[in-house]
């Protein structure tokens, strides 16, 4: 009876070190995965830090633009900023409102282009002549 009581304790204690080790296996593989979704969470945090800095930067570059060319068009004896709204996205400016002539109109256009960061204009302005 000893020896069969001997067996069976023995069996019993191998059955659950067995279970014990499996269940460490299994919480090493979720310490595993938690890290690798740490890791994996950080990297898009990080990577959506990135473009919100970059479209920060990019805004704070077209408002320095709309301000240059608001600032040259109000130097302007013909033109006037504040008959031409000036929008820039991207480094693209766009010019609405009026201009006096043809020619106001593309000296209008020419100082936008020539500011720093601007890539293109678009010239919206119509020509109506100052009474």
């Amino acid at each position: 009876m000893k020896i069969l009581t001997l067996c069976a304790l023995s069996s019993a204690f191998l059955v659950l070190s067995g279970c014990n080790q499996r269940q460490d296996g299994t919480a090493g593989q979720q310490v595993d995965r938690a890290i690798a979704s740490s890791k994996n969470a950080a990297k898009d945090i990080g990577q959506t830090a990135r473009e919100k800095s970059n479209q920060m930067a990019q805004s704070v570059g077209d408002a320095t633009i709309t301000a240059a060319i608001n600032a040259d068009l109000a130097k302007d004896p013909e033109l006037s900023a504040l008959r031409i709204n000036v929008d820039t996205h991207d480094g693209r400016v766009a010019l609405y409102g009026s201009a006096p002539s043809e020619a106001a109109k593309q000296r209008a256009e020419r100082l936008a282009m020539n500011q720093k960061g601007v890539s293109s204009v678009d010239n919206k302005l119509a020509v109506e002549a100052r009474q």
